[in-house]
């Protein structure tokens, strides 16, 4: 069975609420048969990402950058994963409170250099995740997960 790995950075209610909703997208009874693991990010190893056959990302922005933690999940799995994950599909939620560019941009440069398939535009979110931002998250989760049905 295809394994989506959500490696996730969740310090607040929004990046929570966020985190959820692409939770629920990615677990949609009607996206039979892939196994949805959820790791935050500071706890991710190098077999959770081998063993996965797609990814979501989750982090806030922070001082213009992704987190911490999920900048640790990379350092920790980029070289022991660069050849053997190109070409996997990924996805990425992003909350700032006012501005997210270049989170996002590190987050892609990474992504990119892991060979890894971008499948679905970014969610970006400033201030309060309102319902569209949350329909976006879920339709972020659904659509990773859609690329990795059997």
């Amino acid at each position: 069975m295809p394994r989506l790995l959500i490696i996730h950075h969740t310090p607040s209610p929004a990046m929570q609420a966020m985190f959820e909703a692409v939770v629920a997208g990615a677990t949609d009874p009607e996206l039979r048969g892939v196994e949805v693991l959820r790791v935050p990010a500071l706890s991710v190893t190098v077999a959770d990402v081998l063993d996965a056959d797609g990814y979501l990302l989750g982090t806030p922005a922070n001082l213009g950058y992704m987190s911490g933690a999920l900048k640790h999940a990379f350092d920790t799995v980029y070289y022991p994963c660069l050849d053997a994950t190109g070409g996997r599909p990924y996805g990425l939620w992003v909350h700032g409170n006012n501005d997210v560019t270049g989170a996002v941009r590190g987050v892609q440069g990474i992504s990119k250099g892991m060979g890894w398939a971008k499948v679905a535009e970014p969610v970006e979110v400033t201030g309060e995740p309102g319902k569209a931002d949350l329909a976006a998250c879920w339709n972020l989760g659904a659509t990773v997960a859609a690329t990795l049905m059997p």
